[in-house]
């Protein structure tokens, strides 16, 4: 038995009056969403987010502050609802092709960007006779504005790369490129303010905390391994990394504020791709923290040869 599977109602069942409330708030009547698929909806966001002993405030909090009207909408589209597809380009196509123009940094090839990503947005592939559609990912946890900005940026970046890999050898020395200095892959503009929230946030956890985190996200150990190194109970561990991501959102956005930012704005900026931060990630979570995590358990452990 996996003992991190989440359990199938994850805490949101016996909230029937909030599910009722968002989706009248959500819209989704008009596309054609139905209660319980909404529910649906609703539970799988909860699986993906919320952490296994969250309870019933905890998912509360989570399920109002998601943004149902652009979940529905976005899902709706997925699903190749036409009603929803036009109130889709009426909201967010003029803002695309702009985003588009700010990241190539050309028109037409801004254009081409934007013309691409509709394809993947309204689902012209299929999988297992299934329409595949990006929008399908959206999980209404930030604005749909801002989770656009972040995929178009990416797919900018891909192309990019894939543009690379097209071009052959030969070719690249007709032009004389390898004779020429290596070319930057762009990525995505990602304001400075907050790569510097994150190195402030992460420059002021304690030693144990970014044991934790370095021994988890960089090195991969497992949540018992790290428990059994700092003597605690792995359910120890769990609750701590959730925590701490929590705790680290909160001072990131903090910081934000601080600088001049909107609470909208930070939590915006906190859409990017991680990938595109210039943070040097190791070194605040550096060895030095993970000798002196240890050693401070070592001494606040008890000895075990002791005479009695």
């Amino acid at each position: 038995m996996d003992v991190h599977a989440k359990p199938a109602a994850v805490s949101i069942s016996g909230m029937e009056s909030l599910v009722s409330e968002l989706y009248a708030k959500s819209g989704g009547e008009k596309f054609g969403l139905t209660q319980q698929r909404f529910f649906g909806l609703l539970k799988e966001v909860a699986e993906k987010y919320l952490p296994v002993e969250a309870g019933p405030g905890e998912a509360r909090e989570m399920l109002v502050a998601l943004r149902v009207e652009e979940l529905v909408l976005a899902r709706a589209c997925a699903e190749g609802n036409e009603r929803a597809w036009e109130t889709f380009l009426i909201r967010y196509r003029e803002k695309l092709y702009d985003m588009a123009n700010y990241v190539a940094k050309e028109e037409s090839a801004g254009r081409e960007l934007a013309d691409s990503l509709y394809a993947d947005l309204y689902g012209t592939s299929l999988r297992d006779g299934k329409r595949v559609s990006k929008l399908a990912s959206y999980t209404g946890r930030c604005s749909l504005e801002g989770w656009l900005r972040t995929v178009l940026a990416q797919e900018h970046v891909n192309r990019y790369r894939r543009g690379r890999r097209l071009v052959s050898l030969d070719e690249e020395s007709e032009d004389g490129a390898q004779f020429a200095a290596p070319v930057p892959q762009p990525v995505a503009a990602v304001d400075q303010r907050l790569e510097a929230a994150t190195d402030e946030a992460l420059a002021a956890l304690p030693a144990e905390e970014r044991f934790v985190l370095a021994s988890y996200y960089l090195d991969e150990r497992t949540l018992a391994d790290i428990a059994r190194t700092l003597r605690v109970h792995e359910s120890t561990i769990s609750r701590k990394l959730d925590k701490l991501a929590k705790s680290l959102r909160k001072q990131i956005l903090a910081a934000l504020g601080r600088q001049g930012m909107s609470r909208r704005q930070a939590e915006e900026a906190l859409e990017v791709d991680v990938r595109d931060l210039r943070v040097d990630i190791r070194r605040h979570l550096a060895q030095e923290a993970r000798g002196e995590a240890f050693s401070q358990k070592k001494v606040e452990a008890p000895a075990t040869d002791a005479p009695g």
